[in-house]
């Protein structure tokens, strides 16, 4: 009979083909997932997996294993998620807020999975925007969300990170930046830099719209904004320039406005965040289907 760990580890294994990061998902050390699989090769009397120095890959055999596995395990836990739900009772609503179109993309996914799994729960999907990230949470309008870090607040738990997102500079397309390959942080000491108005906490302001370059240098700050559409038509008008992730690119596609890569900034982090105080079982089963969703893009 093949043992849980033994399954658990593959599985995950197969999906991230990283044993670090298979260890971080399944609360184990390293060690433990290597001695599992081990384990389960020497069962199934060939190797599932290529391991070298540089890189982890499934083996043909470890791939139809995968594809054998998978949907059954699926079929697994949605049954006993849906009878933790009988026998808990997620019912009623769940409000699921989002910042950016690619999370929207993800938290609707997530609430169809969650609507068959939990039919006796309704879920509302609403976008937060950009001058009170956190205002709908702690008016209690909001159950949870999925928006940009990095969040610190005593109220507020944060869950995993979902996204990772290269960052770009956007510019008017006749700016002389929109000419370059890539863009350093220091450029924006030569911009106006927009800014934003309302409910901002000052860290997520200093981390995404800075008042300086790394080296000190100042960073004119331009018209204050409350909504994405209006940093649009502000940086398509010259008047400003705006960081955002790459991958708006993809989603925000208008005229005179330009993406350039930065080539030495940090990453976009997205991730989920809920009120501390209301936590419940709507929210983690919420919260479940997300990671399982978001790990499953990745593979």
């Amino acid at each position: 009979m093949l043992d849980r760990v033994e399954l658990e580890s593959f599985l995950v294994l197969a999906e991230e083909l990283h044993f670090g990061r298979t260890a971080q998902r399944l609360h184990v050390t390293t060690g433990r997932v290597s001695q599992a699989i081990k384990q389960l090769e020497r069962r199934v009397g060939v190797p599932l997996f290529e391991r070298t120095s540089r890189f982890v890959r499934l083996t043909a055999v470890g791939s139809r294993l995968y594809d054998d596995l998978r949907p059954a395990c699926d079929q697994i836990e949605a049954g006993l998620a849906r009878a933790i739900a009988s026998g808990r009772g997620i019912r009623g609503v769940l409000r699921v807020g989002y910042s950016s179109p690619w999370c929207g993309d993800l938290v609707v996914r997530a609430a169809d999975v969650f609507r068959v799994r939990h039919p006796g729960c309704e879920v509302h999907i609403q976008e937060v925007q950009l001058r009170d990230p956190l205002g709908p949470l702690r008016a209690g309008e909001l159950d949870l969300q999925l928006t940009e870090f990095p969040i610190d607040e005593p109220d507020i738990t944060t869950g995993p990170v979902i996204y990772t997102e290269p960052r770009a500079l956007m510019v008017a397309s006749g700016h002389p930046l929109a000419r370059h390959e890539s863009v350093s942080l220091e450029d924006l000491a030569e911009t106006t830099l927009v800014s934003i108005s309302g409910q901002v906490p000052a860290y997520w302001l200093e981390y995404h719209y800075p008042r300086h370059t790394p080296a000190g240098r100042p960073i004119p700050q331009g018209p204050a904004v409350g909504f994405w559409q209006e940093t649009l038509s502000h940086v398509s008008a010259g008047k400003v320039v705006s960081t955002a992730a790459a991958r708006a690119a993809h989603y925000f596609s208008h005229p005179g406005v330009t993406y350039v890569p930065y080539r030495d900034a940090p990453p976009i982090e997205y991730g989920l965040l809920w009120p501390a105080a209301a936590e419940n079982t709507r929210v983690r089963a919420f919260v479940h289907i997300v990671c399982d969703l978001a790990t499953a893009s990745r593979a």
